[in-house]
């Protein structure tokens, strides 16, 4: 039974594989034939594609090096004007107010002085009372002086005049012992007179003494009131700009309390840190850091640099002076340097119409060494490893250069290219290396 439907299905298997044969030497004929009716691609010639750059010239120069830093202007001297005697306030300036010039000498405010003024005339009254003491202790001393002579004659002739008639009494027996007696009274008597006439003439140097210190004292307290009295009445010590203001009309105050404060606007300072390292490096002294017996930065040249405010880096510098070494700070490794300015040149600037004030902050530039035999190139032409592209052959390559310093955006090379070397400035990522090279244009 098995073998009669084997039979039976074997030419219908038969059939279905020869059409298949049939369908595909059809596909493959049909497929050869449309390909042979196209016409075949022309070939193009493949070209490489340069790389458009810009490119710089190497020369060698010298350069200062600049060193850059930040800080904020402030006055050289402020003061604080306190009052120094206690009183009401009874005139003050027409404008005494915050941010207004005041001139020197002008009248700031004056404190009531009826009460010092008193002080003094009663000083006055007291000391020329004791000048009068002393000059009468004087006159009297000389006066004392010449009856201690008459006094002095007057014992001797007492004196001679008891021992007359003591003698006639005694030897000749004139007299009585009654006058002998008043003889002797008398001599007694001019004796005392004398001693006492030259205790008062010793005396007198002493009490003479004792009226001229006290009279140096009324003198010192007549000084003192006088002092009050001038406090009593506030100047301005200098040209400044009034900061702060703590005074007002009718106002009680007392001696240490602030009243105003005044800055002086005629010098200015900025306090900049620096990296040591650059200070060590860069920075110009005039003979070693440090001499003599004081162990300090010393010496430092005046050289000419230029502030600029950050909020308007385009309108122009004003000149300044590097003056001293302020102080270093052992956390950051930081010097401080002060920048002064004097108020003729915060005034004046090239392109801008604001002068340099108090409170801006500023970057200041301060020429140091000269570098020597350098190239400078952009900063973005040097890689993070020291590296940069150069054209060779119209080709680019890299080459490996020393760094002497990065200022601002420059950077100075100064050792791994040559004179007439092309740097490419153009940015570029990940080039690769002995690419083509288009130069569009080449800077000087």
């Amino acid at each position: 039974m098995d073998e009669q439907k084997v039979s039976k299905a074997s030419p219908a298997v038969s059939q279905r594989l020869i059409i298949c044969g049939i369908v595909l030497v059809v596909g493959i004929v049909g497929m050869v034939a449309l390909a042979g009716m196209k016409a075949p691609p022309a070939e193009s010639e493949l070209k490489e594609r340069p790389l458009r750059v810009e490119v710089q010239s190497m020369a060698a120069e010298d350069v200062p090096v600049t060193i850059r830093g930040y800080g904020q202007v402030k006055t050289l001297n402020t003061v604080r004007i306190t009052p120094e005697v206690s009183g009401r306030i009874v005139a003050v300036h027409p404008r005494l107010e915050q941010g207004e010039v005041i001139p020197s000498g002008e009248l700031l405010f004056r404190i009531d002085d009826r009460d010092y003024r008193a002080s003094l005339d009663e000083a006055h009254a007291t000391v020329q009372q004791l000048e009068n003491t002393v000059l009468r202790l004087g006159k009297e001393l000389s006066i004392y002086r010449q009856r201690l002579k008459t006094l002095a004659r007057s014992q001797d002739l007492a004196r001679d005049e008891h021992e007359r008639l003591k003698r006639l009494f005694q030897e000749d027996r004139v007299g009585t012992r009654s006058g002998m007696d008043n003889a002797e009274r008398a001599a007694n008597s001019a004796s005392d007179q004398a001693s006492q006439m030259a205790q008062a003439v010793t005396l007198y140097p002493v009490q003479i003494k004792e009226a001229e210190h006290n009279l140096a004292a009324a003198r010192a307290r007549m000084d003192r009131a006088r002092t009050q009295l001038e406090r009593c009445t506030v100047y301005a010590p200098f040209t400044g700009r009034i900061k702060q203001v703590a005074v007002e009309l009718d106002q009680y105050v007392s001696p240490g309390a602030t009243g105003l404060t005044l800055a002086d606007d005629s010098v200015l300072e900025i306090q900049v840190p620096l990296d040591s390292r650059d200070v060590r490096e860069w920075l110009e002294f005039k003979h070693r850091i440090g001499h003599g017996d004081t162990a300090w930065f010393e010496g430092l040249k005046h050289v000419d640099c230029k502030i600029r405010w950050t909020e308007a880096m385009d309108d122009g510098y004003w000149q300044g002076r590097p003056v001293r070494i302020v102080r270093f700070e052992q956390q950051t490794r930081t010097l401080t340097i002060a920048v002064r300015v004097d108020g003729a040149a915060a005034q004046s600037n090239a392109t801008g119409n604001l002068p340099l004030v108090e409170g801006m902050f500023c970057q200041v530039d301060i020429p140091g060494r000269v570098l020597r035999g350098i190239y400078r190139v952009p900063r973005w032409a040097v890689s993070y490893d020291q590296k940069l592209f150069v054209v060779r052959d119209q080709r680019l390559k890299t080459v490996a250069v020393t760094v002497a310093r990065i200022q601002g955006e420059e950077a100075l090379i100064s050792g791994g290219i040559n004179p007439g070397d092309q740097v490419i400035v153009t940015r570029l990522v990940a080039p690769l290396e002995n690419a083509l090279l288009e130069i569009t244009e080449t800077r000087s």
